[in-house]
């Protein structure tokens, strides 16, 4: 005869070990801003009818939800049917099996276009920064800035039967690619983002600079990609830094000292890795998951914003 299942909260209550999705949720769910970023929402948010009928989901599970979404790179049909699967992100959510109603795929997908329509993922980046600031997280003295290719999917075995006509590709290396870029400006002390901008992978990354600066650096960090001698005499003032790597005159060997300039400008640099690993490699985004520039830009902040939470969790924790 087949062992009985015990109820869900009663298992779940017996369970002695802790999983890492249960430990990396308790950690979110303590640095997130909920309160301001309700506060932020709210006010566009649909409210029941005088005429009654069925209301809105609560905000905040939905924005719960939503963030489920981006940590684990899941469609909307999929972040549903996870809801069912995981008693965690359902105790994340603020749901319970049978007492409440779990939002459907549709319900997900109306949220997240609702966050695009009202420009609310780049007001949600701006929040969480806002955020960190007030904590003393980030001193805004020195910038990194550095671009990376996002990947879009190129096969024409769609609905439309043809490649996202907002992408584009570009060759890096002796590799060709075909998505889109995102560019940051990071701060060089605390390592969160501070700037994101976004465009079609065939702009070089040169072409996005004054975007990704706050106005008050005292040192800005980059690759060889963006010398620009005009923004280096732009930026010459007492106690400033230029920390673009230097590049040899063509035809010529990079001289001994620049050499050594350019490995204490890399070992600076390398910081600016860090916010691309955590959405890439962390949160599973290695490919446009939307059609159109639009949609993944929305998505883009909202990943960086909650990237900004995941690296100085343990600071705001302590």
């Amino acid at each position: 005869m087949p062992k009985q299942p015990a109820l869900p909260g009663l298992r779940d209550a017996m369970k002695k070990k802790v999983t890492r999705r249960e430990l990396f949720l308790a950690e979110m769910d303590a640095v997130v801003p909920w309160g301001r970023l309700i506060g932020l929402i709210e006010p566009h948010y649909p409210k029941a009818g005088p005429q009654g009928g069925r209301p809105p989901m609560p905000l905040e599970t939905m924005l719960r939800v939503y963030f489920l979404q981006n940590w684990y790179a899941l469609s909307d049909p999929m972040a549903e049917e996870t809801l069912y699967d995981s008693e965690a992100m359902r105790r994340f959510a603020g749901i319970e099996l049978g007492d409440d109603r779990i939002p459907d795929e549709t319900t997900i997908l109306n949220f997240r276009h609702f966050l695009e329509r009202h420009g609310l993922t780049e007001a949600i980046f701006a929040d969480v920064n806002a955020h960190l600031a007030d904590k003393g997280i980030t001193l805004r003295s020195g910038t990194l800035v550095d671009a990376t290719i996002i990947d879009a999917p190129s096969s024409t075995k769609n609905k439309a039967r043809a490649r996202d006509p907002e992408m584009s590709s570009t060759k890096k290396g002796n590799d060709w690619y075909f998505g889109m870029k995102a560019h940051i400006g990071v701060d060089v002390d605390s390592g969160v983002t501070h700037s994101l901008e976004t465009s079609t992978a065939r702009l070089h990354d040169s072409q996005v600079w004054d975007e990704l600066l706050h106005g008050e650096e005292t040192s800005v960090w980059a690759d060889k990609g963006y010398v620009s001698a005009e923004r280096e005499a732009a930026f010459k003032g007492p106690g400033k830094v230029w920390g673009v790597m230097r590049k040899a005159p063509k035809g010529s060997d990079l001289h001994p000292i620049d050499t050594r300039i350019n490995r204490i400008i890399a070992m600076v640099r390398a910081k600016v890795e860090h916010p691309f690993r955590i959405i890439k490699r962390q949160f599973g985004h290695l490919k446009t998951r939307y059609r159109g520039l639009a949609k993944n830009r929305a998505q883009l902040f909202t990943l960086f914003a909650l990237g900004n939470l995941f690296m100085v969790r343990r600071r705001l924790l302590a």
